[in-house]
């Protein structure tokens, strides 16, 4: 029998001072059994970092043939893709020529490797990757409930989430931009 997946709802209010972006939305999360409560939370702060109206959530790691969130035309057509995680430099690639817009969010134990490997052929790509604060990343996961309700400040490098259980601050770092 084939586990299911688990199911959070978070309301969200957004301040995005970069970009002058003030919103709300509710997400309904579904976490596929092998996916970890922090790259959960990872793909929330990215929804949060490159929110805007169209953005939504795909099915994730139970389809591998789509990203973690994408923006798509009214044709179908990819306008941004949103990857989380340490991809390989082949799915990359993929995703530079199915959209004009990728960006990658890596953020685990493990990202400082994948950067290491990955960095000198970045600039071949037309993708942004960035990098959570693994530490910040895990301390709130540490708090996750299956409903709540977070409050999320991006500001400069910083992304302040506040929430019934605490505030936390974690930080977004640019590895690489083709801006």
């Amino acid at each position: 029998m084939a586990l299911k997946p688990t199911i959070y709802k978070f309301r969200l209010s957004i301040s995005d001072t970069n970009r002058d972006i003030y919103d709300s939305a509710q997400l309904t999360i579904a976490q596929h059994p092998s996916e970890t409560v922090p790259r959960m939370m990872a793909r929330i702060l990215a929804f949060c970092v490159k929110y805007q109206p169209d953005l939504v959530f795909t099915k994730g790691l139970s389809t591998i043939e789509e990203p973690d969130l994408w923006v798509k035309s009214l044709d179908d057509q990819i306008l941004h893709w949103i990857e989380v995680g340490e991809p390989t430099l082949d799915r990359i690639k993929k995703s530079t020529r199915l959209s004009p817009s990728v960006d990658v969010f890596c953020f685990n134990s493990k990202a400082d490797v994948w950067w290491e490997q990955t960095k000198n052929k970045a600039h071949q790509y037309n993708a942004n990757i960035y990098r959570f604060n693994w530490d910040a990343i895990e301390a709130l996961s540490q708090v996750v409930e299956r409903g709540m309700d977070l409050s999320v400040m991006i500001t400069g490098d910083s992304l302040f989430i506040d929430c019934a259980q605490g505030s936390f601050e974690v930080q977004l770092e640019t590895l690489y931009s083709n801006e």
